[in-house]
């Protein structure tokens, strides 16, 4: 299955749909989830320091029969980690690669300038592919593009219709960051919505597919997770259609500001 890809602020092509990994360990079930993926047809994998996988994705990598450079692959920086440039090392070694794709902050951290200004320099010197920011509000976001050189190339955060950060969403769309949707089906709790039901009926597709696919039409990428391979495979198919634009604005209209993860908006 041919993936959508969109374009990074470094020119790079990043596959819009990922497959993520939270909440998948240990790391033998995380490699058989990520080999499942990559059976399916995902070519971008998310993981992170804090999510103790790396190690199982990094496993996945090395046995699938995929050539590296077809593999979009995604860690993470956590706060408290005060040696930047080591912490990543150390999720290189345990991933058993050379460079990320993609390097973020998991947080808008205290010291979020100067972890910002190390990671700039792992991205000159080629360990991380693209450097971004997950969490990251309008203020984080325009705080740190005020006192660095690099504007992140993507912005990880929660996104689904029950929380259409429409703001978030177009202050990163006019800077030139991609915004990616982590918890894009509000960990299971809307899947029932009456609305979301009655579009997925019209579109004979499943509530979750609807809610992927309703990320992708706002040009997001998005990073789904399952442990099932059967779902694993579903949520990737959602590519064979597109909502018309009275449902999306049914779908826009559902926001209630619902958080199922994280509320970074007071983070100093």
């Amino acid at each position: 299955m041919k993936q959508n890809t969109l374009k990074l602020n470094t020119g790079a092509s990043i596959p819009q749909l990922g497959f993520g990994t939270w909440q998948i360990n240990p790391s033998s079930r995380a490699e058989k989830a990520t080999l499942a993926a990559f059976e399916a047809g995902y070519r971008h994998v998310d993981t992170a320091r804090v999510y103790l996988n790396e190690k199982g994705v990094g496993h996945a990598i090395k046995n699938s029969t995929l050539p590296r450079e077809d593999i979009f692959l995604t860690t993470k920086l956590w706060r408290g980690e005060k040696n930047v440039a080591k912490a990543l090392d150390k999720s290189l070694k345990r991933l058993d690669q050379d460079y990320v794709d993609l390097y973020l902050m998991h947080w808008p951290q205290d010291d979020r300038i100067e972890a910002w200004k190390v990671m700039e320099q792992l991205h000159k010197d080629g360990t991380a592919k693209a450097i971004g920011v997950s969490n990251f509000t309008v203020r984080h976001l325009t705080e740190l593009m005020e006192q660095t050189d690099i504007v992140p190339a993507i912005n990880q955060v929660e996104f689904h219709p029950f929380l259409y950060q429409k703001e978030l969403l177009e202050f990163c769309n006019k800077h030139g960051i991609i915004v990616e949707a982590y918890s894009p089906l509000a960990h299971g709790s809307k899947l029932a919505d009456p609305t979301i039901v009655e579009v997925a009926t019209h579109y004979d597709k499943s509530p979750a597919q609807i809610m992927i696919r309703w990320a992708v039409e706002h040009d997001m990428v998005v990073i789904p997770k399952s442990k099932n391979p059967e779902r694993i495979a579903q949520n990737l198919d959602v590519l064979d259609f597109k909502i018309d634009k009275n449902d999306m604005a049914l779908l826009d209209n559902l926001n209630e500001d619902l958080r199922t993860c994280w509320d970074p908006t007071n983070a100093a």
